[in-house]
């Protein structure tokens, strides 16, 4: 695949810095972020602030961070009551079909770094321009049920654009209201699942945390990502578990 005409190249990206962000949420997040991301025990003070060396430097380190398989870019509009962007994957698809996730994908030759994978795939999935993302930073690697090492990479994006469902890829996009999400408390979610390297095939029941966003269930490797979202911006522990109920062939 070809990166979008209207993509930027990667020192062309902006980046969204704290004190340039009014919503306190949205500024708690990304000082936790790329505080995390530069290695540092506070953040930057506004006296002497150097907002062209700092983004300079966040965009160094992210592009410095190894390849993962595939990137997901977790999408928070910048506004007084911000949303997380999300879709809910097509049904037919070989992999996590009819599933929620974050726009995003696998990594290609032509990307580079996590990020460039992350907003191509965003923008070949909901038409999300990358000219109108703003960067926080990344955070730490998940892994998927099939082995696959995924890099979340967080921004901020203008809260009034139009997005359009890649109707091959994903089947809807939806919002969550990310300040109730903060707070909001998981819900058990029970789901069949085809238990990996067994032969003959065995099915199982699990258990899991989860989230019920605008009638969607939100879980494993995306409830995952949202969970260490909120733990690193907000100090919030959640146990992310899988508990087998019964097996079956």
């Amino acid at each position: 695949m070809i990166i979008p005409s209207h993509s930027k190249s990667f020192n062309q990206l902006a980046v969204a810095l704290p004190p340039y962000i009014h919503q306190p949420a949205l500024r708690q997040l990304a000082e936790r972020i790329q505080m995390e991301l530069l290695g540092l025990t506070a953040a930057p003070t506004t006296h002497n602030f150097d907002h062209v060396a700092q983004s300079a430097l966040i965009l160094d380190m992210l592009y410095q961070t190894p390849i993962a398989d595939a990137s997901v870019l977790v999408a928070i509009t910048n506004e007084p009551r911000p949303r997380l962007l999300l879709t809910r994957r097509a049904v037919h698809l070989s992999s996590h079909a009819g599933e929620v996730s974050c726009a995003g994908g696998k990594y290609e030759a032509c990307d580079g770094n996590n990020v460039i994978t992350a907003l191509r795939e965003a923008c070949e999935e909901t038409a999300l321009p990358p000219s109108k993302v703003q960067l926080l930073g990344q955070l730490p690697i998940q892994i998927s049920k099939s082995g696959m090492s995924v890099r979340p990479i967080v921004a901020l994006i203008e809260p009034d654009l139009i997005l359009v469902p890649e109707l091959g890829e994903i089947s809807r996009i939806f919002w969550a209201d990310f300040e109730l999400l903060i707070e909001q408390p998981t819900v058990e979610y029970s789901v069949e699942y085809t238990m990996q390297g067994h032969l003959p095939e065995q099915k199982a029941t699990l258990l899991t945390p989860s989230w019920q966003i605008d009638g969607e269930t939100v879980w494993g490797l995306t409830g995952k990502v949202i969970a260490s979202l909120l733990k690193t911006g907000f100090d919030r522990q959640l146990e992310w578990y899988y508990h087998i109920q019964d097996t079956k062939l």
